[in-house]
């Protein structure tokens, strides 16, 4: 409004961002070629590669862009790691040769620093799409037929068409049956990463990846932390030995980990919460998180209104991303393959490059690398052990030490091991876990392991390097190890 006049501004398909004196002006616009409802990894990478080959796209967020990963997952998290992984530095300052005074964590500071990363990214984000030219609309995006959508904001409804539509909207935390949450005592993950204060004692309920990361994060800051897993051992759906070899190491840091037990209820009380297993042991904590993993997110009224079919919670797709209504696409966690933003940034190719009539289709799920930012980290990609048995396979795995890493031991973090499997038919790599420093990154390179068949003698890691490691457990898949002792058995 200028003047007292509206001001109508001609933009190129797909530049708007609304406000409220701008909803007049949606009628030129209102039409695109691709519409995504949902700004997390998945989302917002189909948007931008659609935008990219030309096309007019919008995105429809009902929260912050950025979805969960950003907002409340993977980036405060490593925000919160990483204030942590500092302070286990200084414990270890006098073995380098440093003396420090006394170390206190300011919890104020660690939060206000980590929103200010998350503030970063989102603005960043926002200025990646406009710069894409994808309009974003501020509101709940529900779709009411097959290229109708409706978007319910506090400034009123919406409606858009779309040629095709990707649905991205997320997860949430999943809770467990009799066990309600009450933003206190009993928190999820989104809340434990905003306490108001350190807590002084945590159970966490759940082993996972989600569990254990917020376990050493608060462990390091002084909380006594405990996490029941009902499963045989941490993080299990990597191998045991990767778990168990987790566990230890969380035990010298003060947490403690009870594996095979199931939580039977949790007992609020004045200023804690009783947690009773089912094996009658009690536990006693101030905070009860828990952590048992996500669940998908999608509006029962789109399911409805596209007929799409479902597998129980999460929306069923085709290798290519296609759900069962034509010209409807999902990715991301709502249709339930790996909860992993990468793994979302992935079926985002897949449905950009379908939506706009192509025949793309996603590989095998198993070659997307799993990580988890612990102290020690793990990660793993391809196949191990125990699926390689299951599935018939003959093995040999090869394994090295970050322990005879010498910037490993340079660097005091000689934690860890290697495992490389290799196919003895066929001598091709199927898989690489990896428990130690570092892990995370080096996991990408093993990737690049997967489905070869070489012996790599040729080929040169930098020295020193924590990714020597890998080498030699690659080599030692091979029976060609220059630093592991001979006939090891």
């Amino acid at each position: 409004m200028v003047g007292g006049f509206i001001a109508v501004v001609r933009y190129p398909a797909g530049s708007l961002l609304v406000s409220g004196h701008e909803r007049l002006v949606l009628a030129m616009a209102k039409d695109f070629d691709v519409v995504v409802i949902g700004s997390g990894p998945g989302g917002y990478a189909a948007a931008i590669r659609c935008a990219q080959k030309g096309v007019s796209v919008a995105v429809v967020e009902k929260a912050e862009m950025g979805g969960t990963c950003l907002n409340r997952g993977c980036i405060p998290s490593k925000a919160l790691l990483g204030s942590a992984h500092f302070l286990r530095l200084t414990e270890k300052a006098e073995l380098f040769g440093v003396q420090l005074g006394p170390i206190q964590p300011d919890w104020t500071r660690i939060q206000a620093r980590k929103e200010t990363i998350v503030a970063g990214f989102r603005k960043g984000l926002a200025g990646l799409l406009k710069s894409n030219k994808v309009k974003t609309f501020e509101g709940k995006g529900i779709a009411t037929a097959p290229g109708k959508v409706r978007v319910e904001a506090g400034t009123g409804d919406t409606k858009i068409d779309a040629k095709n539509l990707i649905l991205a909207t997320g997860s949430e935390p999943a809770g467990l049956e009799g066990i309600a949450f009450n933003g206190d005592t009993i928190i999820n993950s989104t809340e434990a990463l905003a306490l108001c204060e350190i807590p002084e004692s945590m159970a966490i309920v759940g082993g996972g990846v989600i569990g254990c990361e917020l376990a050493c994060v608060y462990a390091a800051l002084g909380c006594k932390v405990t996490i029941i897993e009902a499963l045989s051992h941490l993080l299990p759906a990597e191998e045991q030995w990767a778990g168990q070899l987790l566990a230890r190491e969380l035990k010298k840091q003060g947490i403690e980990s009870l594996v095979s037990q199931k939580v039977v209820s949790v007992e609020v009380l004045a200023d804690s919460a009783k947690v009773s297993l089912e094996n009658a042991q009690t536990i006693k904590a101030q905070k009860v998180l828990i952590a048992v993993g996500r669940r998908p997110v999608c509006d029962a009224e789109t399911i409805d209104a596209l007929g799409l079919k479902m597998n129980g919670p999460t929306i069923k797709v085709n290798d290519k991303m296609q759900t069962s209504t034509p010209g409807v696409y999902a990715i991301g966690d709502v249709v339930g393959t790996t909860f992993l933003a990468h793994g979302a940034f992935a079926e985002a190719e897949v449905a950009a490059e379908n939506a706009l009539g192509g025949d793309k289709k996603m590989a095998d799920y198993s070659l997307i690398p799993r990580a988890v930012y612990t102290f020690p980290e793990v990660a793993s990609v391809g196949m191990n052990e125990t699926q390689c048995a299951q599935a018939g396979i003959e093995i040999a795995a090869g394994r090295a030490f970050f322990r005879a890493n010498g910037r490993s031991a340079a660097h005091n973090e000689t934690v860890g091991e290697v495992r490389v499997i290799r196919d003895k038919a066929t001598d091709k790599i199927m898989g690489v876990t990896i428990v130690g420093a570092t892990a995370t990154e080096m996991i990408s390179t093993a990737r690049a392991l997967i489905g070869s068949a070489g012996e790599i003698t040729d080929l040169v890691f930098a020295h020193p390097t924590v990714s020597e490691v890998l080498k030699e457990a690659w080599q030692d898949a091979f029976g060609l190890s220059l630093h592991l002792p001979a006939n090891r058995g």
